[in-house]
């Protein structure tokens, strides 16, 4: 081979190695600039084409501001869901914050913890403010875990436990609304007393998991706080720890019967409350439950078809219109109280909230051409979802600064306001912002309060106690 081949070789191998080096950096090049923005949560708008990306730092881009909500949508208690979900609808969809528009995600969990938890970390993953709306205890239970580790705000969930109020488990992180379980079923244990009842009268009847466990230990407490004899409390104390310990295949006596979650079986969960009053030669004049409306409905009519005297009593988290759809369909009329942790829906009602709320349903069904949307949906659960929604948006509004969830958190510890005639005050260290519970009874026309039945010690329900 000749010199001037031998340099013509050696410089096409040398460009060849100059490409494929050029190559290789281009390759990491691009394998860098996609993991950083993997990891910075960079948002590419319309590919290469037109060359824009818009930053998003938690769940808040240049325009929008995404929040998350997980409900049961589908499944046997999608009405709960779909109320809740369309009152933070009409509350918050399109409005503006600092010029950025109010985005919400939904995503169904069918009530079930193990669906709730995958949901959870997908809209982490997405992007989110925070979360708000979440619906039911269980859920909560395995969900809450993972929106501390990853430092997002729980706000408004449509539940009652002390899981979200006890300040050893509790942090800044959760924000309630609502009344407490306990709260609710002290006002109607006093109430009972109040009517002759003795607390060796009172037993019952829950959904067995966290849910139900939560509204056994409210009951507990109320009998305690009335001064019930140590011996009642105890038997709820044991069963408590009982199932605390989950010894599987034992069975303990128990003013309490039990249902699994999802499903409509209450014969077995009767059953046990017909063996306490055999056994203890005692009738349970009341029966407090903590459980579904179609799961309480079934429960009602077995035991009033039995022939059963029994009042019984549900918690705000049944839903009543819901509830009151099944007995009607049951035929039951009576002998049933609901504790409720809104404003009652009377049609004349003037508080500020109820107008605007029905009003802002009835502009939405317009707006959205919504035929789903039925009128009989602005109910209790409905307006609570519309007064979270309303309560996070003015709690936004109000942050002096830039919009992330350290001054959300900061704007919440002096958040102290009147939202429609229902006084929010999340400040010195409260997590609960509202203390309204009333008891209302079925009657022909629907649910209805019991005259003098509120409970509002911080001053939460102001203008009117119907």
């Amino acid at each position: 081979m000749s010199r001037e081949k031998e340099k013509k070789t050696s410089q096409e191998g040398s460009l060849r190695a100059r490409q494929i080096k050029s190559l290789i950096r281009n390759s990491l090049k691009l394998s860098l600039m996609r993991c950083f923005v993997l990891s910075f949560g960079w948002i590419l708008v319309n590919g290469c084409t037109t060359g824009t990306s818009e930053v998003m730092e938690e769940g808040v881009t240049q325009r929008t501001i995404r929040l998350g909500s997980i409900l049961a949508l589908r499944g046997q208690e999608e009405a709960l869901g779909n109320n809740l979900k369309l009152g933070l609808k009409v509350a918050l969809n399109g409005q503006l914050v600092k010029g950025k528009k109010i985005e919400i995600i939904f995503e169904n969990d069918y009530y079930e913890p193990p669906v709730a938890s995958q949901k959870t970390k997908k809209l982490i993953d997405s992007g989110i403010l925070l979360m708000i709306g979440n619906v039911g205890t269980p859920t909560a239970k395995v969900t809450l875990p993972i929106l501390k580790k990853k430092q997002v705000p729980a706000v408004g969930f449509l539940t009652g436990a002390q899981l979200l109020r006890d300040s050893s488990k509790s942090s800044e992180l959760i924000i309630n609304y609502r009344a407490s379980y306990t709260q609710e079923i002290e006002m109607v244990v006093k109430m009972a007393l109040k009517k002759g009842i003795k607390p060796s009268e009172i037993c019952a009847y829950v959904q067995d998991d966290s849910y139900g466990m939560s509204g056994l230990e409210g009951l507990r407490e109320s009998l305690k706080k009335v001064g019930a004899d140590e011996e009642i409390v105890g038997f709820y104390d044991q069963f408590l720890d009982h199932k605390k310990k989950e010894k599987k295949g034992k069975t303990i006596l128990a003013p309490v019967g039990l249902y699994k979650r999802n499903t409509p079986y209450v014969k077995p969960g009767y059953d046990s409350l017909k063996q306490w009053e055999k056994t203890r030669g005692i009738n349970c004049k009341l029966v407090v439950t903590a459980g579904t409306f179609s799961n309480i409905a079934r429960f009602i009519k077995l035991a009033q078809d039995e022939g059963n005297n029994w009042l019984i009593s549900s918690l705000s988290f049944a839903d009543a219109q819901e509830l009151k759809l099944d007995l009607e369909e049951y035929g039951i009329k009576d002998k049933v109280i609901m504790t409720q942790v809104v404003p009652l829906l009377k049609s004349k009602s003037d508080l500020p909230i109820v107008k605007e709320a029905k009003s802002k349903l009835k502009s939405y069904r317009v707006k959205e051409a919504e035929s789903k949307v039925k009128s009989d949906q602005f109910n209790n659960v409905f307006l609570e979802g519309y007064i979270v929604g309303k309560m996070t948006l003015k709690i936004l509004q109000e942050i002096p600064g830039k919009i992330n969830r350290e001054n959300f958190l900061k704007q919440i510890a002096v958040s102290k306001f009147d939202l429609g005639g229902v006084r929010i005050d999340l400040t010195k260290g409260r997590t609960q912002a509202s203390d309204l519970v009333l008891i209302t009874e079925l009657t022909p026309e629907g649910f209805r309060q019991l005259d003098g039945s509120y409970l509002a010690p911080h001053d939460n329900w102001v203008n009117n106690r119907l």
